[in-house]
């Protein structure tokens, strides 16, 4: 083990050689640094991407309409049209891979009021089901709910923003009344909602109410804007997208193969494109990080070969008196370690603590946004690939110092 002896005249070997001392540790020192803080910068960045699209259905996508491209039927193309409730009820009819099919009606401008408190909001009729393909975060009251489209109440579920605006003062606003337009709602519930996955408009921005009573209180008839709708478990949405196209097509005299005029915007492509990029992102900071590691180890090593060969005289006398080359070896190894350790643990808190600071400047409401902490677990983990380093490092010297002959020690002093 190592001793007090040993730790001074391994002391004494550094200060001998500040620049190279200096640069060793600077070396193990930056490898952590990177390490560490690159995985929780990346951690951070990744949990940051992902609240865009939190509470979203990873296997969900979007209908909506477009000008034709191709000519049909007699038609030319370049024609508007319209989707309709009876495309709602097709797609459930003719593709039961659908799982969730929820159609959308949104007016934007419309001036919500209350008091003398007033906001420009986006109006949505939406159904209850359209809350399993984006979840919604109820900060007070409900959701829409089956009640609310049977008989058309007029109630409504206010955005974040929304809220924010026409409560200034804060607390529970359910019960209370707002007036779209000329009509007045009952506030039920309060929509924190945080993603940015703008579907008609983004949500912390949305008043929403019954989809039956925005058809009647704003003479949507029987159009709708978009249809949202998730896969039935073990279904991908690109393999059903054919069918949706071709179901629709029929009914709009449309080209089934006129992507454009029937756009899906299938969620589970981008869900994936994120998955291989973090993937990506995760490999490359394990390369840079360990590169960098094995640097400033190689760095350990080669100071340590200067230390061995300074106390060349020291360990040959040791030997003479009957040390054994396993105590050389731990002392050698031990003193690498400890070199290693101090360096590197001086660089895992450091970078907790700028990754700390990070972190405080992703905090709203008191509220942490994104977390850029590395976990316990994964700074022990960074502890035991030094102490595996800092043995690595000290073999080659160890090998030197054992094999340091007492005649040849005294000589050379």
């Amino acid at each position: 083990m190592i001793d007090s002896d040993s730790i001074h005249e391994l002391l004494q070997t550094l200060l001998r050689n500040k620049t190279r001392s200096f640069l060793t540790g600077f070396g193990v020192f930056w490898g952590v640094f990177m390490l560490v803080g690159l995985m929780g910068g990346g951690a951070g960045m990744k949990e940051m991407l992902s609240n865009n699209f939190e509470g979203f259905a990873t296997n969900a996508a979007m209908i909506w309409e477009q000008q034709t491209t191709k000519p049909y039927h007699g038609f030319r193309k370049g024609r508007f049209w319209s989707l309709t409730t009876g495309d709602v009820e097709r797609l459930r009819a003719q593709v039961p891979q659908m799982d969730v099919i929820s159609p959308i009606v949104s007016k934007w401008g419309v001036q919500a009021v209350h008091g003398d408190h007033k906001y420009n909001s986006n109006v949505k009729g939406q159904l209850p089901e359209y809350a399993k393909v984006e979840a919604p975060k109820m900060f007070y009251g409900r959701f829409l709910n089956e009640m609310d489209i049977a008989q058309q109440r007029k109630v409504c579920v206010l955005g974040k923003r929304v809220y924010k605006n026409l409560f200034p003062q804060g607390g529970d606003p359910c019960g209370q009344l707002i007036r779209l337009d000329s009509a007045y709602y009952t506030v039920v519930g309060v929509n924190y909602a945080s993603g940015n996955m703008s579907i008609n408009g983004s949500a912390d921005e949305a008043v929403s109410i019954p989809l039956s009573l925005m058809q009647s209180a704003f003479n949507k008839g029987e159009e709708i804007d978009l249809i949202a709708f998730t896969a039935c478990k073990g279904t991908a949405v690109s393999d059903i997208t054919p069918r949706i196209r071709e179901v629709i097509a029929r009914a709009h005299d449309i080209d089934p193969t006129d992507e454009k005029a029937i756009m899906v915007f299938n969620t589970e492509v981008l869900f994936g494109l994120l998955d291989n990029l973090f993937e990506g992102v995760d490999l490359l900071i394990w390369l840079v990080g360990i590169g960098t590691l094995l640097t400033g180890a190689i760095g350990v090593s080669n100071i340590m070969m200067v230390t061995v060969r300074e106390r060349t005289t020291e360990i040959g006398i040791r030997r003479a008196i009957g040390a054994t080359p396993r105590i050389i070896l731990t002392q050698i190894i031990s003193e690498s370690i400890l070199l290693t350790a101090v360096a590197g643990l001086s660089g895992i808190v450091f970078a907790v603590l700028i990754l700390q600071m990070l972190e405080m400047g992703f905090t709203e409401d008191g509220i942490v946004q994104s977390h850029f902490q590395v976990s316990f677990w994964t700074a022990i983990g960074a502890a035991a690939l030094l102490a595996a380093l800092g043995v690595l490092a000290g073999l080659a010297p160890a090998a030197r110092a054992m094999a340091i002959k007492p005649v040849d020690a005294m000589r050379e002093e």
